[in-house]
């Protein structure tokens, strides 16, 4: 494979259908678990079928235009369970990165700008979910695999008082 090399960094990925969501945060932010949580999601049927890439930490390549991610070498198959330890399962060699997601982020926000919802890695941009670390992850990584984008991509009117979009109109009864 051609392109830049990047170290190692500190983050897991599942690849879910033809893309992977690499989540990234501090040692005991949820990486492990988002990851495994998405793996059994994909084989219940909430998600597209799913698969681990790598845990704890991978290897990021840019090839093409993409982000191609990979687990450490070391790590490959192995994801830490807490309460069980380390155990092996079902991975992928490597995956085109599709959704970054952050935990315990800085930035994260009820309704994020959309400049706070794409990251750059290596020059590609992905879209991305900044997740407070009061807020479990799961269900934004489920949202944003299985809807599509709504009014937040819209500036609000002038008229709406909770800023989240042009989903409230001037009626005879708010008036």
């Amino acid at each position: 494979m051609s392109g830049s090399v990047n170290a190692t960094v500190h983050a897991s990925a599942v690849l879910v259908g033809s893309r992977a969501v690499l989540i990234r945060g501090s040692s005991g932010a949820g990486k492990s678990r988002l990851a495994f949580e998405l793996v059994l999601a994909g084989r219940t049927g909430q998600i597209p079928p799913a698969t681990l890439v790598g845990d704890d930490r991978v290897r990021l390549v840019t090839s093409g235009g993409n982000l191609i991610v990979q687990p450490a070498p070391e790590l490959a198959g192995l994801i830490e369970i807490r309460g069980l330890g380390i155990r092996r399962i079902e991975h992928v060699d490597e995956a085109v990165v599709g959704l970054v997601v952050d935990l315990a982020a800085a930035d994260a926000e009820r309704l994020p700008p959309l400049a706070a919802r794409m990251a750059i890695i290596d020059g590609v941009k992905i879209p991305r979910i900044p997740v407070e670390s009061r807020y479990h992850p799961f269900p934004l990584i489920v949202a944003a695999l299985t809807t599509t984008a709504g009014s937040n991509d819209t500036p609000p009117s002038d008229d709406c008082r909770k800023e989240i979009g042009n989903h409230i109109s001037p009626t005879i009864a708010t008036e």
